[in-house]
């Protein structure tokens, strides 16, 4: 597991507004600790395909058809950045590229006012 990689993962139980179903996240942990085998969670963002999320702005971050392995159009949703325990975590589906992974940082940056 290395940050940029996006997996599908089981993200229940869940309330209110989170997001929640099986869906393609994304890890953006810091990769410190993605290679500490007992290291038991993962921060995520995770991805929609509703698109509602679109319009909120900067802290939404389009992501086309195939990029990072993804079947369809995907939309990270950087205000849900959240942390999983590694259980959750399924399927690798591939990599997001490092021009695409800026765009989420950017993304994570306005959602937690970081500038």
């Amino acid at each position: 597991m290395r940050r940029g990689d996006i997996f599908l993962a089981e993200l229940q139980p869940r309330s209110g507004a989170e997001i929640r179903g099986e869906r393609p996240v994304l890890v953006v942990q810091h990769d410190g600790f993605n290679r500490i085998p007992t290291w038991q969670s993962v921060t995520v963002v995770p991805l929609s395909t509703s698109t509602k999320q679109v319009r909120r702005g900067p802290t939404v971050v389009v992501i086309p058809d195939g990029v990072g392995g993804l079947r369809g159009e995907g939309v990270a949703v950087c205000h849900q950045i959240t942390t999983l325990d590694r259980s959750k975590i399924t399927r690798r589906l591939g990599a997001l590229p490092a021009e695409w992974m800026g765009k989420v940082e950017a993304g994570i940056r306005a959602g937690l006012d970081l500038g």
